[in-house]
Order: C-alpha cells, then sequence, then structure tokens
C-alpha cells in the first residue's frame, strides 16, 4: 500500500497551494497570512500560464451545480473517496500502474471533499459541506464549449483536479491495454488449439478393432462348422 503516499503527497501539496493562494490566519498563535486578492493573477510564463484565484461551489474545473445539489455532491464526494480506498486495497496485488492511477484519483478527490466539507466552517462563510473549491491554474487554450458554457481559456483547476484526470487518463489505457492482451491470448489459444488437431493422427476408436476381431473369429467357427456338416452327410 506504498502507494497512498502518494494520494497523501497529492493531498497534502493541494492543499499547501490552496491555502498559500487563499490565504489564512491562526489566531492563537497570532499568525496570519494574506494570500491573493479574489480574482486577481500573477503571470508565470506571460499570459499562457497564471495563478488566478477563483472559487466555486461546485464541480471540477469550475463547473457549478447549484446550491440545491451542493450538499449532496459533497456527500457523494466522500463515499467515493471511501470506496476508492478500499478498491485500492483490494488491489494491491494488481500492477503497480493501476494502483498509481487509483492513489492519484484518490489524493485529488480527498483533497476536493476538505475544500468543499471544511472550508465553509474554516474561513466563517458557510456550514459543513457546504465549502467552496480553491482554484488558481490558469492556462492558454482554444474557445470551446462545454455544459452550454463557452470558455476562451481552459476552466481554472487546481492540483487534485490535476491528480483526477491524470489517473483516469492512465486507468483508460491500461484498460485500453488489457483489452488488446487478452484479445492477443485468446487468438494464441485458438491457434494452439489448431495446430494441435491438425498435428494429433486420427486413431481408430478401440472398440471398433475389438468388434472386427470377434467378428472374424466367429466367421471361422462357423465355417468350421459348416465344413464338419458336410463331411458327416458324406
Amino acid at each position: 500500500m506504498k502507494v497512498l503516499y502518494l494520494s497523501l503527497f497529492i493531498v497534502l501539496s493541494d492543499q499547501a497551494t490552496k491555502l498559500l493562494i487563499k490565504g489564512f490566519s491562526i489566531p492563537f498563535l497570532g499568525f496570519e497570512y494574506t494570500g491573493m486578492d479574489y480574482a486577481s493573477s500573477i503571470n508565470i510564463i506571460g499570459d499562457f500560464f497564471k495563478f488566478t484565484f477563483v472559487e466555486n461551489p461546485g464541480m471540477a474545473f469550475g463547473i457549478d451545480v447549484g446550491i440545491e445539489a451542493k450538499l449532496l455532491l459533497s456527500i457523494f464526494s466522500l463515499i467515493a473517496s471511501i470506496g476508492i480506498f478500499y478498491y485500492l486495497y483490494q488491489s494491491r496485488d494488481q500492477h503497480i500502474g493501476f494502483r498509481i492511477a487509483l492513489a492519484l484519483i484518490l489524493g485529488g478527490a480527498v483533497g476536493n471533499l476538505i475544500d468543499r466539507s471544511l472550508y465553509g466552517v474554516f474561513y466563517g462563510y458557510a456550514p459543513l459541506f457546504y465549502g467552496r473549491v480553491v482554484d488558481f491554474l490558469n492556462v492558454e487554450f482554444f474557445d470551446f464549449t462545454i455544459f452550454g458554457k463557452t470558455f476562451d481559456r481552459w476552466p481554472i483547476f487546481n492540483i487534485a483536479d490535476s491528480a483526477v484526470t491524470i489517473g483516469v487518463v492512465i486507468l483508460l489505457f491500461f484498460n485500453h491495454s488489457n483489452h488488446k492482451k487478452n484479445d492477443a491470448a485468446t487468438e494464441n489459444e485458438e491457434k494452439i488449439d489448431k495446430l494441435e488437431m491438425e498435428a494429433s493422427p486420427v486413431e481408430e476408436p478401440q472398440n471398433q478393432t475389438e468388434d472386427n476381431v470377434e467378428d472374424n473369429y466367429r466367421e471361422k467357427n462357423s465355417s468350421d462348422d459348416n465344413g464338419r456338416e458336410e463331411e458327416r452327410k458324406t
């Protein structure tokens, strides 16, 4: 279960960067870190890649689900995280690449779950499970439309979103590779069966041979009896 260290690294790095972007305070230590102003940006690679502080109450990449579905989304994220952890434990003997993919998805799911579950309480703006997810990675991209919304840049995201996306891509790759391996194995088995059938000699059934011997013996006995009968008559 060493891949869980990868999940832990994703969660810690995701939360550390979000706190640096949003800011935080520790009252009993008298410490306060301001962070970035909301909607402000810091250019990292010109206008192509920059940090832009935004928050969203919905799903990954800023997809809003509405306040009514917020609680359901948070609870679903919690259940999904537990399910992924359990499945990762059950798959501890599987291929390392498969487990890494699950660990990435688990780390990303937990990272965003912390925002949804605790940030509202921690920052004092919403009850438990109604927090907003902090996004800040802003990348230039061609114009596209998704869920009826048009974007001139890629939707702003975070490290947790990236981990989930990469994990899903790896899972799709392994699923495709396994299908190819299974098809190749099936084809090889069919070829081997065909070669074995062609190489094996055609043998007459043993029962048929024994029946032929018995018939010959009866014919011989019948001929001998006929000969003796003719001798008596003469």
